[in-house]
């Protein structure tokens, strides 16, 4: 190891190779995919999860009619339609408040808008009632519902009571033996079956479900309890996923384009140090996209137009540090001076810009909602890798390519003609390893 923290010419070379080997790996790994013994790599349009306006899908909104509505009622009302939405097996259903009395769901990849409409809104009071009409028990006394099927294929629901809920259903069925017990959900009957036996186990089976979705849909309004509110419906959209179709490969055509024109002029302008900013950038991308695959975050319009911003972020920062070290060598000043003092002089510039980003990329996040959201979520993981490609990377790769054996200010796109135009001293050091 060298001063300053740059490696010897042998160990610098085989540092790139191996750089330049793992980009190339993951770069297969998220664009195309693979399979080794049998466990699949996924690429990363299989592994990251798309919005509506990308995937398509149906987006609703509800409004509480109450005519008082607390905070704390419209925030319980929102994690009752999260329970809901979850057991549709839907990827990432986003159920955000808005404004003062309503809550906006968005479900990617579902079309039967009636049926999620009718789902959502429905109040899900679930009574056990005998045949005189006297309510015996009540969904607060289920503690779970579950969805099955039987050996025969028929959809079921099982319940599982409470204990207070075992003790009531108990001496509910030990009142009502030969009789009828009604279970119904909002005043629809669901099934009615006759009393045979004293049931004391604390477990109940609803029939009658015309198929395991329906069953399901029931089980998931029952888990999820009663809404405290009653719901109208305000709108429902359905977005088509021909616009995913469309803006996801025209994102990557642009994306190709745009990287080979920011080659090039980065080489005209700056040469070597302009490959390795490219190479950065390149890495900072696959960087982002694995991120966001593991998170698990919801790529949205919104969040690609975040993506692109912070990418000319980063490609600024880049700009920053190699126009500091162009001035450094018009100076007179060596490369490995220039390097270090180019480095230097713009990292307060990068540090403040960047987290001047941040900090209203975190306002965003917390008071924003659905796109708002999706966007600040990007400009956030987007901004903090901007800074790590450009201090950390550009840097590391820029000592290497010195290492290797690029040291004349003409590989740093200095020529001598602008160098003798500016009075600035021809002499280039090779001298020692920084």
């Amino acid at each position: 190891m060298g001063k300053n923290g740059f490696t010897s010419k042998k160990s610098s070379v085989f540092i790139f190779i191996i750089i330049v080997i793992l980009v190339i790996f993951f770069s297969v790994w998220g664009f195309l995919g693979f399979e080794i013994f049998g466990y699949k790599f996924m690429n990363f349009n299989e592994s990251i999860k798309k919005g509506l306006d990308l995937q398509g899908g149906v987006s609703v909104l509800q409004e509480i009619v109450d005519e008082e509505v607390t905070k704390d009622t419209l925030q319980r009302t929102r994690e009752l339609l999260s329970l809901r939405v979850n057991k549709f097996g839907l990827s990432e259903p986003v159920v955000a408040i808005e404004g003062d009395n309503r809550i906006r769901i968005d479900l990617a990849g579902v079309f039967d808008s009636d049926d999620i409409v009718k789902t959502l809104t429905s109040t899900g009071e679930l009574t056990f009632k005998d045949e005189n009409g006297n309510v015996l028990l009540t969904g607060n006394d289920v503690k779970d519902a579950t969805a099955v099927l039987t050996n025969e294929g028929k959809a079921i629901i099982q319940l599982k009571f409470t204990p207070e809920g075992t003790q009531k259903f108990a001496e509910a069925t030990k009142n009502n033996l030969n009789k009828t017990i009604e279970i119904s959900m909002d005043d629809q009957v669901l099934t009615k079956p006759v009393v045979n036996t004293e049931i004391t186990e604390g477990e109940a089976v609803i029939e009658g479900s015309r198929s395991f979705e329906e069953a399901n849909k029931v089980a998931s309004i029952i888990q999820s309890g009663a809404l405290p509110v009653t719901l109208k419906t305000i709108s429902v959209s359905t977005v088509g996923p021909t616009l995913g179709a469309e803006a996801i490969p025209n994102t990557v055509k642009a994306g190709i384009i745009g990287f080979i024109f920011i080659f090039i002029i980065m080489f005209i302008r700056y040469r070597f140090p302009g490959v390795i900013a490219t190479m950065s950038l390149f890495i900072y991308m696959l960087l982002f996209l694995f991120i966001f695959s593991l998170i698990q975050a919801v790529l949205t319009l919104p969040g690609i137009a975040g993506i692109l911003l912070t990418l000319g972020m980063a490609i600024d920062a880049n700009i920053l540090i190699f126009e500091r070290i162009r001035e450094e060598l018009i100076k007179g000043k060596s490369v490995k001076i220039a390097i270090r003092i180019g480095f230097d002089k713009a990292m307060s510039s990068i540090l403040d810009s960047n987290i001047t980003t941040i900090i209203a990329g975190l306002v965003l996040y917390f008071i924003g909602t659905g796109g708002v959201k999706g966007f600040a979520t990007t400009l956030l993981i987007g901004t903090v890798l901007s800074m790590f490609s450009s201090i950390v990377i550009t840097k590391f790769m820029i000592k290497l390519i010195y290492n290797i054996g690029l040291r004349s200010k003409a590989s740093y796109g200095l020529t001598k003609s602008i160098e003798q135009k500016s009075g600035g001293a021809i002499k280039d050091e090779y001298s020692e390893e920084i």
